[in-house]
C-alpha cells in the first residue's frame, strides 16, 4: 500500500512505500520512478497512475499502480459478462408483450382464483368431515360390548301373575308377566294421586308386559318383585312401594322406575336395548 506524502503544504514528489518487496517493479512499471533509499522518487512532470492497482490487471498494459492521497488503493474487476436471466419462460403468456396491458386478462385470471379457492376450501371440508368422521366411530363402542348391549328373552318362560330378573347392562331388569286384573287396576290409577304422573299405556308396549329396570329411584337399591303396598315393587333400603306398572306411589324415591328401549321381534320375544 502506498500514499503521497505531502510536505510544508505542496505535495512532495517521493511516494512512500509502506511494503519495501515492492519498491523494486515500480522502477521498471512507472515511467521517471527513481528508487532512492527508503523513498520512491517520482517525476511529477511525467504522469503515470491509472486505475488499477498492482493487484489488479490492466487490459492494455498489464499490472499497474493506483495511488492516491490518505486512500488505499482498491482492487476493481469489471464483470462485463454476466448475463441478465431471461424470465420469458415464467410469465403469462399475454403479458410476453410489454405493451399489452394485463387489465385484458383480469377476468379470466380472478375466475381461475376463485376455482382454485373452490375447490381447496371443497377438499378441506371433506378432509375435516373424514377425519371427524373417523375420530368419532374411534370412540364408540366395538361390536362386542354392543351385542353385549342388548338381552332377548324369550316371554314364553315366564307365567302370568310373575316377575322375572335378568342381568342387562351390570343392572338388574324385570320383567313382569301381568294378568289382566292388573292391567285394568295400572289403567284406572288417578293421576293425581302420583308423585311422578304418567299413565300406564306411555310405560308399555305391550299391556300384558311391563319391563323396568330393578333399581330404585331413591338410592341404587334392588326392589323386591311381588311386593309392597300397591303389588307391584318395594325396596327393602328405605321402603319405597312401587305399582304394578312400576310408579312411584309412596315412599322416598322422587321418580318412577325406569323403562328402558325394548321391542318385540314377535309375540314371544322380546329384545331390550
Amino acid at each position: 500500500m502506498m500514499s503521497l506524502v505531502a510536505r510544508s503544504g505542496a505535495f512532495s514528489p517521493y511516494l512512500q512505500a509502506t511494503n519495501y518487496a515492492v519498491a523494486g517493479p515500480l522502477k521498471a512499471l512507472i515511467p521517471g520512478v527513481v528508487v532512492k533509499g527508503e523513498k520512491v522518487l517520482v517525476d511529477t512532470k511525467k504522469p503515470f497512475l491509472t486505475r488499477e492497482s498492482l493487484n489488479g490487471q490492466s487490459p492494455k498494459t498489464g499490472p499497474a499502480v493506483s495511488v492516491s492521497i490518505n486512500a488505499k488503493a482498491a482492487v476493481r474487476f469489471a464483470h462485463t459478462d454476466i448475463k441478465v436471466p431471461d424470465f420469458s419462460d415464467y410469465r403469462r403468456p399475454e403479458l410476453l408483450d410489454p405493451n399489452k396491458s394485463s387489465q385484458e386478462s383480469s377476468e379470466s385470471r380472478k375466475t381461475f382464483s376463485y376455482l382454485v379457492t373452490g375447490a381447496t376450501a371443497v377438499v378441506g371440508v371433506y378432509t375435516a368431515k373424514t377425519v371427524a368422521t373417523q375420530f368419532i366411530s374411534s370412540m364408540s363402542a366395538s361390536a362386542d360390548v354392543l351385542a353385549m348391549s342388548k338381552i332377548e328373552v324369550k316371554l314364553g318362560e315366564i307365567p302370568e301373575g310373575k316377575n322375572m330378573t335378568f342381568k342387562w347392562r351390570g343392572k338388574p331388569l324385570f320383567i313382569r308377566h301381568r294378568s289382566e286384573k292388573e292391567i285394568a287396576a295400572e289403567e284406572a290409577v288417578d293421576m293425581a294421586e302420583l308423585r311422578d304422573p304418567q299413565h300406564d299405556k306411555d310405560r308399555v308396549a305391550n299391556p300384558k308386559w311391563i319391563i323396568v329396570i330393578g333399581v330404585c329411584t331413591h338410592l341404587g337399591c334392588v326392589p323386591i318383585a311381588n311386593a309392597g303396598d300397591y303389588g307391584g315393587y318395594y325396596c327393602p333400603c328405605h321402603g319405597s312401594h312401587y305399582d304394578a306398572s312400576g310408579r312411584i306411589r309412596k315412599g322416598p324415591a322422587p321418580l318412577n322406575l325406569e323403562v328402558p328401549y325394548y321391542e318385540f321381534p314377535d309375540e314371544d320375544t322380546v329384545i331390550v336395548g
